[in-house]
């Protein structure tokens, strides 16, 4: 969700001023309504907004000429990349940069009422952060501010900053240049705040809450897979032996999952590379039972087993499967290569004589997770440890109310249905305030992706953004060029980066729907 973002366009050097109020006595707002295009002009902020620029005028503008460098360097790395990732998705079909790109204009938030609220949040700070830079550094070079314009145009909305059209003729090339690339700048700038912000959260969050410990469950929808196995307030501990404290480390861990699944879909192999060492008798019993049902399949509190050898699944014995119950499978020995993390005795996959490595056989697109938990908040918990009490939550390692289960199916798309945090109150007292970490890291987040996909955007040559303004005020320093080469050249770019940011935009949108399952 990104708004359209500026300077007045029209105002620059060259260019005919439009009709806009140029006097003191201009009404406080006004409003301009079309079929496409609405906006509402307010003037309560130039006097403040022109002292405040003009005072600190030496120190303004030596902070936007650092911007200066940092946005023509941006403009040219960006659009060199955008149009290489186009011409490489043709060639070679390779679109990491598009993919880098779309990943950043649509953050992986669920579409929970809280996500909605952070991203609505983010994109006005956004805005309103990039629309100031513009005001101070106008104000900084002297430049009277005519009002600041909130607007939606085409269902799209976006602010811009008017400015003074016959002082503005009279600026120096780069003076023109450090109020064009001020919105870009101070985007960066709210970037690296928000970073330094999620580093210093366990600081601040240190006397209230613990983290390293696990990853909290903060909600759980009712639609989700998970739900019949975890509810608010657990633990996540580990993920197939892997311990895990951070959202991005379960993300990654799922991500895993499914390349190693979809490397086993190519080869054709419909088993698991996770494998546990059942006994023999266990083998007996449950053959059995498999031929006892005709050898269709397994009741349906069962899972069916196959052998697996040094090689892989044993194709002699393909016909052979086991049906054996998942909860009580994942208490037994590990063995197989599709383990990433195991730190308990049970670290040696080999198994003994009597035992024999079976993996279960899964349908296509299904994936074997073991996940272990903890319910330290849980009032049997609390019991059993003797600290109800206190409500003193601590030290999960040896907590009494610990369990795994193994889920079978898409993990990928279940690893985005839970909520998770990081941090978790250190008293039970406090877990009416257990969902404050995730909120401000969902904030952070989504403050710095929204904040960075708007320098990202004004940083391309395209119609109405400041890259239009910065590469047409850049030109004019290549003395060689003639007025009407520089326009060309402007055109030429300013519509060959439209269109790829079109298709850009598009191929994002249709990702949405399609992830959210809109279409």
């Amino acid at each position: 969700m990104v708004g359209v973002v500026g300077v007045g366009r029209s105002r620059r050097r060259g260019r005919p001023p439009t009709v806009l109020p140029s006097s003191a006595v201009a009404p406080r707002a006004e409003h301009s309504v079309s079929c496409w295009y609405c906006d509402c002009k307010i003037h309560s902020f130039n006097d403040i907004i022109f002292n405040l620029g003009w005072r600190y005028a030496r120190y303004a503008r030596a902070w936007f000429s650092v911007g200066v460098y940092f946005s023509v360097v941006a403009l040219v790395g960006i659009s060199v990349m955008l149009l290489w990732d186009s011409i490489g998705a043709i060639c070679f079909s390779d679109r990491s940069f598009t993919t880098w790109l779309q990943s950043l204009l649509a953050s992986s938030f669920s579409m929970s009422v809280i996500d909605i609220v952070a991203i609505i949040i983010s994109t006005v700070l956004s805005i309103a952060f990039h629309e100031f830079g513009h005001a101070v550094a106008a104000a900084s070079e002297g430049i009277q501010i005519e009002y600041i314009a909130v607007f939606v145009a085409a269902l799209f909305p976006g602010a811009l900053v008017a400015l003074n059209y016959d002082q503005q003729q009279n600026l120096p090339l780069f003076s023109m240049l450090r109020i064009y690339c001020a919105g870009i700048w101070h985007n960066v700038m709210l970037c690296a705040v928000c970073v330094i912000m999620t580093l210093l959260l366990p600081v601040v969050l240190n006397p209230l809450y613990m983290s390293g410990d696990g990853l909290m469950v903060t909600g759980v929808p009712q639609t989700s897979p998970l739900s019949g196995y975890l509810s608010a307030h657990d633990v996540i501990l580990s993920v197939d032996g892997l311990n895990i404290t951070r959202a991005d480390e379960w993300m990654n861990v799922e991500k895993i999952n499914s390349h190693n699944l979809l490397e086993d879909s190519q080869s054709g192999d419909t088993g698991s590379r996770k494998g546990y060492c059942v006994p023999n008798s266990w083998m007996d019993a449950s053959k059995n039972l498999w031929q006892i049902n005709d050898k269709l399949s397994c009741p349906d509190d069962l899972i069916a087993f196959k052998k697996m050898t040094g090689k892989g699944i044993d194709k002699k014995e393909a016909e052979d499967k086991y049906c054996l119950i998942a909860k009580d499978v994942a208490k037994l020995k590990k063995c197989g290569n599709g383990w990433r993390g195991i730190e308990d005795d049970r670290s040696n996959f080999a198994c003994l004589e009597d035992e024999y490595c079976l993996v279960p056989v899964l349908g296509p697109g299904f994936s074997w997770i073991e996940i272990s938990y903890a319910r330290p908040y849980s009032l049997e918990c609390l019991q059993k440890e003797g600290n109800s009490s206190s409500s003193h939550v601590d030290n999960l390692g040896f907590s009494p109310c610990q369990g795994t289960f193994v889920y079978v199916g898409d993990m990928l798309s279940t690893a985005h249905s839970i909520k998770l945090s990081s941090y978790r109150p250190r008293w039970t007292l406090f877990l009416f305030i257990a969902d404050i970490p995730y909120i401000l890291e969902n904030g952070l987040s989504c403050l710095c992706h929204v904040s960075a996909a708007l320098a990202v955007v004004n940083s391309l040559p395209v119609y109405f953004l400041d890259g239009e303004a910065i590469l047409e005020t850049t030109l004019s320093y290549f003395a060689w060029f003639t007025k009407r080469q520089q326009r060309k050249i402007l055109k030429v770019c300013c519509v060959l980066w439209t269109i790829l940011s079109f298709v850009l935009f598009s191929r994002t949108l249709y990702s949405v729907t399609l992830y959210y399952g809109f279409v």
